[in-house]
């Protein structure tokens, strides 16, 4: 399931965002810094240094957000989220083909985290840069997104994706990943269908005894289907 989230951040926090991480002081690093071995092949991007001032400060806002942010929530049931990254890709930068590691290690803990989702959040201008699509290998084939600056796309970390090569311009993004508290792919888009049901319901004068009906089964099924230990 591919879900894209608009507007997660507005016009102020994107200025914000970019005067920060296009300044001189923006810590970038070599993107292979924090690949796996598969990954590291294929990888050739910056990325803003994970244990900075300005990583943790832009990473504390997108979770200020998210953490609020419905669409959010339903798509993902998240459990946990790992510390948003950031990463630039320019001058022919891209990243092969690959799939994103099952666990990770929180920075600066023993914690270890299962992603189940990936999610990128488009920084940049769209009309700024050449290349750079996130390209998705999905049931229904390969999907190519560009989204506009302040969106978001969330999908399977188990999918098979890249990011082509930016031939001009600057690609600016955050991702992370996130634990769900429904790891199954089918079954979290199975409430995720029944959920946006749920909240259409609720938006009209439908029948009342309807909606509670599914607001009981869809809690029903997280109580069968949730992992939250």
């Amino acid at each position: 399931m591919l879900v894209v989230i608009p507007g997660v951040l507005d016009g102020e926090q994107l200025k914000l965002f970019r005067q920060r991480l296009d300044s001189a002081e923006a810590p970038w690093v070599d993107g292979r810094a924090t690949a796996g071995h598969q990954g590291a092949q294929v990888k050739r991007n910056l990325q803003l240094a994970e244990d900075t001032p300005m990583a943790r400060e832009l990473g504390g806002i997108v979770l200020a957000v998210l953490e609020r942010h419905p669409l959010f929530i339903s798509a993902t049931l998240p459990q946990r989220v790992y510390p948003p990254m950031f990463n630039r890709y320019e001058g022919g930068m891209h990243f092969g083909s690959h799939v994103d590691g099952s666990v990770r290690l929180v920075p600066g803990s023993q914690d270890r985290l299962r992603t189940d989702l990936s999610a990128t959040l488009f920084l940049a201008d769209p009309q700024s840069y050449d290349g750079g699509e996130l390209q998705i290998e999905d049931v229904y084939g390969t999907q190519s997104v560009k989204l506009a600056a302040g969106d978001m796309i969330v999908y399977p970390a188990s999918s098979l994706h890249q990011v082509t090569p930016v031939t001009r311009g600057a690609r600016l993004a955050c991702f992370f990943w996130v634990q769900s508290m429904v790891r199954n792919n089918e079954q979290r888009a199975l409430l995720f269908d029944l959920d946006r049901s749920i909240q259409r319901l609720n938006a009209t004068d439908g029948d009342p005894a309807a909606r509670v009906e599914l607001t009981g089964c869809y809690h029903n099924l997280m109580r069968m289907w949730s992992d939250v230990a």
